[in-house]
């Protein structure tokens, strides 16, 4: 099952225009689909959302300043919120639910993937840490 959400406003950031958000679907647990007036189609997995999230979390590891969220790999999201007419709150079944995640964010997300994703996971591996959850001892 999936969610659908179709937007018509124009959104813009700090660094320029971004593009029109002409299509929100989220397809629970493993993912969100965005579409961008400008043909950007990106498909975001759960964990990369929530790594991203653009809340202070009380699950985050603070290592000489940086924030590294890790044990993250099977998340999964429960719902979509709409935040106005300008995002979503995500709710993931962690139980994290304080990030709003405004187009324009989904965009960066979506525009820089593979470069967060290819820092996030060098900086798991500097500090010893996995995607993987721990497991119960």
């Amino acid at each position: 099952m999936s969610a659908v959400l179709r937007s018509t406003q124009h959104l813009s950031t700090a660094a320029g225009d971004c593009p029109r958000l002409i299509r929100f679907a989220l397809h629970p647990p493993k993912k969100v689909e965005v579409e961008f007036a400008n043909g950007g189609l990106y498909n975001l997995p759960a964990e990369y959302l929530r790594v991203f999230s653009p809340a202070v979390d009380s699950k985050i590891r603070s290592i000489g300043g940086e924030k590294v969220i890790y044990g993250r790999r099977h998340v999964g999201i429960m719902s979509a919120e709409p935040i106005g007419n300008y995002g979503v709150r995500l709710l993931f079944d962690d139980l994290h639910k304080t990030g709003i995640y405004t187009w324009d964010y989904f965009y960066h997300l979506g525009s820089n993937k593979f470069s967060l994703m290819r820092s996030y996971i060098s900086t798991l591996r500097k500090h010893g840490l996995s995607r993987d959850p721990r497991l119960a001892k």
